[in-house]
């Protein structure tokens, strides 16, 4: 193992140890079919079936799949020297087209522009979240196909 994979993994001994383990949450109906949730923290969504008032349940989840990786993925870079100008990704889900409408396959793209970003150290980070830390992931059906590609947008 290399000296910078050491310092990683060094590095991510005390990663995500202090998360709470017992989340609440609250819904409430509004009316007709929008509701309000309510977060531990304090912050609230708005939930709404027909979308004028709200983010569906299943868009939520997506950005939550994609919010969660893009965490992960930008703090390991940070700890792998990377200097990172902007970082977006795009998710992009399949559902199953019959009750109950699972996601079969999640895809995110990435683009990433910095300094000192590599193919290695994507390829790691996105390892790194996907097999081991993304908790929304995980929280998902352990049959759904999961990819991640990324364009590196070099500063240099």
């Amino acid at each position: 193992m290399s000296d910078e994979a050491k310092d990683l993994e060094k590095n991510l001994d005390n990663y995500k140890t202090k998360v709470k383990t017992d989340l609440v949450a609250y819904v409430d109906l509004e009316k007709e079919l929008q509701f309000t949730a309510r977060a531990s923290g304090g912050y609230t969504i708005e939930y709404d079936a027909e979308l004028q008032w709200g983010i569906m349940p299943t868009d939520s989840l997506l950005t939550s799949i994609a919010a969660c990786m893009a965490i992960d993925m930008v703090s390991f870079l940070r700890k792998m020297r990377c200097e990172i100008s902007s970082f977006s990704m795009k998710a992009e889900a399949t559902r199953n087209p019959e009750p109950p409408q699972y996601f079969r396959a999640v895809h995110l793209h990435i683009t990433i522009k910095g300094k000192n970003i590599d193919q290695k150290k994507m390829d790691r980070a996105v390892s790194l979240s996907k097999d081991k830390y993304c908790s929304v992931y995980h929280t998902c059906r352990p049959d759904m196909e999961h990819t991640v590609t990324y364009e590196i947008v070099s500063e240099d």
